[in-house]
C-alpha cells in the first residue's frame, strides 16, 4: 500500500531533521546517507526513496540550509513586532549585520554555509545554485542601496549594483576571517569594521 500523502511529508519532514541535525554536527564532509540513517534509526535504503545519490543528498542539504537561513529572525524583519530600521543607510547595515556572526547560532549557520563552498566548487549544478543564493542577495542589497541614495545618504553617482556587490563582499570576507580566527575578531570589531566600510561609502570616513 502507498504511504497516505501525511504519512510521506511526516516522514520527510523527519527526514530535513536528520540531515540537518548530522549537517550541525559533522558538516558537509560528514554528511552522508549513513550517518542519516543512523541519527534516524533507519536503513540506508529508505532513505534513497528521497536521496537516490549523495548530490540528492546534498542539494537537499543545501536547499534546507537555505530555508533556515531565510527563517532565522532578521534585524531587518524583527520577529517580536518591534519595528524595522528606518529606510536608508541603517536597514542596508542591519541588512549586511544579518550576514555576519554575531551569534553563537550565526556562526555555526556561517560553519556550514562555508563548509558547503568546496562541495558547492566541485559540482557546476550546485555551484549554479549557490551562485544564484548570492545573487538574489545582491539584489536586495542594490535595492536597499538605492534607497539610501534617494535619501541622500550614499553618494548618487555611485552605481548601486557594483556598491551591493563590494558590501556583499566585505562582509563575506568578514566572515570568514571572524570564523578562522575569532578572538581577533570579535563581534564588537566585526560591527565596527562594517560600521567603517559604510562610513567610507558614505564619503565620512576618517
Amino acid at each position: 500500500m502507498t504511504p497516505a500523502r501525511g504519512d510521506h511529508d511526516a516522514r520527510r519532514s523527519d527526514v530535513s531533521e536528520g540531515v540537518w541535525r548530522v549537517l550541525s554536527a559533522r558538516g558537509f564532509e560528514g554528511l552522508t546517507l549513513r550517518a542519516v540513517a543512523a541519527e534516524l534509526g533507519a536503513s540506508t535504503g529508505l532513505l534513497t526513496h528521497y536521496f537516490p545519490n549523495k548530490r540528492a543528498l546534498l542539494r537537499h542539504a543545501l536547499e534546507e540550509l537555505d530555508r533556515r537561513s531565510g527563517e532565522r529572525p532578521r534585524r531587518t524583519a524583527p520577529a517580536d513586532g518591534s519595528p524595522p530600521p528606518p529606510a536608508g543607510l541603517p536597514r542596508l547595515r542591519a541588512a549586511l549585520l544579518d550576514v555576519l556572526p554575531l551569534d553563537a547560532d550565526a556562526a555555526a549557520g556561517n560553519r556550514i554555509w562555508v563548509g558547503s563552498w568546496d562541495h558547492a566548487l566541485a559540482d557546476p549544478e550546485l555551484a549554479d545554485a549557490h551562485a544564484g543564493r548570492y545573487a538574489r542577495s545582491r539584489v536586495a542589497l542594490t535595492e536597499l542601496v538605492a534607497d539610501a541614495q534617494r535619501l541622500g545618504e550614499l553618494p548618487a553617482q555611485a552605481d548601486p549594483a557594483e556598491v551591493a556587490a563590494g558590501a556583499q563582499a566585505f562582509v563575506l570576507g568578514l566572515v570568514v576571517q571572524a570564523l578562522f580566527a575569532p578572538a581577533e575578531f570579535p563581534p564588537g570589531r566585526q560591527i565596527a569594521l562594517l560600521d567603517a566600510h559604510l562610513a567610507g561609502l558614505a564619503g565620512r570616513a576618517g
